[in-house]
């Protein structure tokens, strides 16, 4: 499913029109987004979590010439699983 794809569903189950639907849509994301970039977490209760996790530096191999790299720290956003919706696909 894409994001129009989902836009159609979710407009379709809630009565709203697509175009209001796409607004609410990006206004979620916008915030996770915020949320994220702030250094907080974002807790869906039954759904699940997004947060940042820190990844340290570490060293890695360049799988053409085997030589070592170093790869620098990062940072990354992160969803995990709730407890519902993970049992709800199993």
């Amino acid at each position: 499913m894409n994001k129009s794809e989902l836009i159609a569903a979710m407009a379709a189950d809630s009565g709203l029109s697509k175009a209001d639907t796409e607004k609410a849509l990006n206004a979620f994301l916008g915030q996770v987004e915020k949320a994220l970039k702030a250094g907080d977490k974002v807790q869906l209760t039954g759904f699940g979590s997004f947060e940042v996790k820190e990844r340290a530096e570490r060293m890695g191999r360049n799988p053409q010439t085997g030589a070592e790299v170093k790869i620098p720290a990062s940072k990354a956003p992160v969803f995990k699983v709730g407890k519902s919706l993970k049992d709800a696909v199993q």
